[in-house]
């Protein structure tokens, strides 16, 4: 039984509390959310209890006095930049958004165009957005921002830019990912509100790292190795221990960029800032949702070497240079931890070279391993047939079915026709099926074989299941067991020699 080191709802209720109470000494509040709104992996992996949708449940229930507004950067639009976790563009993780918050019944006031000076794809994107009547504001770049004050706070600076008309109290101001903007939206509003004669304050909702927790704890150091690329190093918040004589920890760009934040703000609004530290600008109170730290240690170090193993396979597919991977393993260092320190690993590279060991191959076997609830380990293999992924899961819902390993919950012959299909009609180059077409060939039989219907509601049972392959997977088994909810870790090798067809 997976243990709990976090309660949601005592987390919940502070959270919203402490919002609320910074939003009565304004008008209005412009909240920088940070991080992921919805489905924040992250934190539930290091947080044990954490609910993913916490931020969203959260502004649901503060919805009848919140709007949002979405950043999104030009440049990020123009180079086709990619969420990894979605596998999508940031422009149409922008639209999955609206969808999301829609949902959730919250209002999505409009889009802004960050650092805009007429890129092409990003027009196209704003004729999408506005042919589906949604409104979309554009900010263009300001010469000298963030350090150049006196101009930022200008008529050739924030004056420029458009205002955005709100009516709640609560503005949040969120993003696809870093770099959007959301900083200088902010602060861009509180230039037009000040000049509308409103009182309105600027505050960040950022979940890591931890102020409330030890500089070295491993959740902080875990923010650390999930932001390796972007370079982050968690510090102690010095402004905060000098005003306090309380330790807290931020992150080196908070720090670095609070000087000039501080002075726009009491630019814009005339008077000195109430905020004297990162830290005060902050509203996360996450730490408090706490309850076992032990737990939340354990889990945080597991993540570590989870993001370890992915920092070596961008490394290997050229997506980030050395500095970024060497940096990866002082950390682990730090920590004393190794990879086989994550369960699935051993079996997983055992398997392969048992078959490597039987076998002419020279290239490393595509083997997987899941680590079930219970702690038992299943393996699957690529056959002629199936990929190691389909296999793997398989193999796993039969073990939780109870269902005998002579059993076959599809008939060979039924997969051997979706190959010929897939080969000879539809003229794909990997052969062996992959783990979302094994799922619908599952999901037909189901209807008519009762063993393979048992095997198929088990399927929920491998949320939260750990899992690691020998080999890169590609993108599309990749997502599928994203989608199922488990966690994946890959070695830093290519499945062939093969550079598209892998």
């Amino acid at each position: 039984m997976k243990k709990t080191g976090f309660d949601p709802q005592k987390y919940i209720e502070e959270q919203s509390k402490y919002i609320l109470e910074r939003v009565n000494d304004y008008d209005k509040l412009y909240l920088e959310f940070g991080g992921k709104l919805i489905g924040d992996k992250h934190a539930k992996r290091v947080l044990p209890g954490f609910d993913e949708d916490a931020k969203i449940k959260l502004l649901q229930k503060l919805k009848d006095q919140a709007e949002i507004i979405i950043c999104v950067y030009a440049g990020d639009i123009e180079r086709n930049k990619i969420r990894g976790d979605y596998g999508i563009t940031y422009d149409m993780d922008v639209l999955r958004l609206i969808d999301e918050l829609r949902g959730y019944g919250l209002e999505v006031n409009s889009v802004v165009i960050t650092r805009y000076n007429g890129q092409p794809s990003t027009k196209l994107f704003i004729n999408k957005l506005e042919r589906r009547d949604i409104k979309v504001f554009t900010h263009a770049a300001i010469e000298g921002y963030p350090s150049d004050i006196e101009n930022i706070v200008s008529d050739e600076g924030f004056a420029k830019n458009d205002y955005i008309p709100t009516t709640k109290p609560i503005v949040v101001v969120t993003a696809p990912g870093p770099g959007s903007g959301k900083l200088a939206t902010c602060l861009n509003q509180l230039y037009h509100e000040r000049h509308q004669g409103n009182t309105a304050g600027y505050s960040k909702f950022e979940t890591f790292p931890v102020w409330n927790v030890p500089l070295k704890h491993p959740l902080n150091i875990a923010y650390e190795a999930a932001t390796v690329d972007l370079k982050d190093v968690n510090m102690m918040d010095n402004f905060h221990f000098e005003k306090y004589n309380q330790v807290a920890v931020n992150y080196n760009r908070d720090l670095e960029t609070f000087p000039v934040i501080k002075r726009i703000i009491e630019k814009i609004t005339g008077k000195e800032s109430v905020y004297q530290s990162p830290t005060d600008m902050g509203v996360n109170r996450v730490g408090f949702g706490i309850i076992d730290d032990e737990v939340v240690k354990d889990a945080s170090k597991q993540e570590i070497i989870r993001r370890s193993f992915s920092t070596e396979c961008d490394f290997k597919k050229g997506l980030i240079d050395e500095e970024i991977l060497n940096h990866m393993k002082l950390i682990m260092e730090e920590v004393e931890l190794k990879k086989e320190d994550r369960v699935p690993v051993a079996p997983a590279r055992k398997y392969a070279e048992k078959i490597r060991e039987h076998s002419e191959v020279t290239d490393m076997p595509a083997v997987i391993a899941f680590e079930l609830p219970d702690g038992q380990i299943v393996t699957g293999r690529t056959t002629e047939l199936m990929d190691s992924c389909s296999t793997a899961i398989l193999n796993s819902i039969k073990v939780l079915a109870k269902i005998s390993d002579e059993i076959h919950l599809l008939s060979p012959n039924i997969l051997e026709t979706i190959q010929k299909l897939k080969v000879n009609d539809l003229h794909s180059k990997m052969t062996a099926l992959n783990a979302n077409e094994v799922l619908i060939a599952l999901a037909i039989s189901a209807v008519t074989n009762p063993t393979a219907q048992l095997a198929y509601n088990k399927l929920a049972e491998l949320q939260d299941v750990q899992a690691h392959s020998t080999v890169m997977l590609n993108k599309d088994d990749e997502q599928t067991l994203r989608k199922l909810g488990l966690d994946i870790t890959c070695d830093p090798f290519y499945p062939s020699e093969n550079l598209y067809y892998i």
